[in-house]
């Protein structure tokens, strides 16, 4: 799904009612569908990375940057209910925000909207763990900065 982006997407902090959600834009392409000209499910699943990935630089953090630093957050768990088909041609909205930190455990909340927030496409909850890249193993806590870092977020 690399092709997503021409130029940079810049995604937002928006008031979502008195919640703050990250807001991610994205339109659908024809190699995001299926033969139906539908999102094919696995490309929510990479808007969803996108999107977090994003929110994540909106605080000033390259994520790649704690990966080079040692730390991986890959995911451990990932729900997603589809509410609603998304066709090619057409622009959505990626809301995403951190929900809460359990110990080392992040928990993640999306949900793919219309542009206009009237119609719900997906609804998905991932929950990413704290994996020290070198040996592979899940850490014991978070890396301080990272915990200060993600403290930044709003969360639910």
């Amino acid at each position: 799904m690399a092709g997503l982006k021409v130029g940079r997407i810049q995604g937002r902090m928006q008031p979502l009612s008195d919640e703050k959600w990250f807001e991610y834009p994205v339109h659908v392409h024809a190699h995001h569908t299926d033969y139906a000209g539908v999102v094919w499910h696995g490309t929510y699943v990479a808007w969803l990375e996108e999107a977090r990935v994003e929110c994540l630089r909106s605080v000033g953090v390259e994520y790649a940057d704690w990966v080079a630093g040692g730390c991986e957050l890959p995911v451990v768990e990932l729900s997603i209910r589809y509410h609603r088909f998304l066709q090619m041609g057409k622009s959505a909205v990626v809301r995403t925000r951190m929900r809460k930190m359990t110990g080392i455990r992040l928990h993640w909340e999306y949900q793919v909207q219309s542009l206009d927030g009237q119609e719900t496409y997906i609804t998905a909850q991932v929950t990413l763990v704290a994996v020290d890249r070198q040996s592979g193993k899940v850490l014991r806590r978070l890396p301080a900065e990272i915990k200060d870092t993600l403290a930044k977020l709003p969360a639910s």
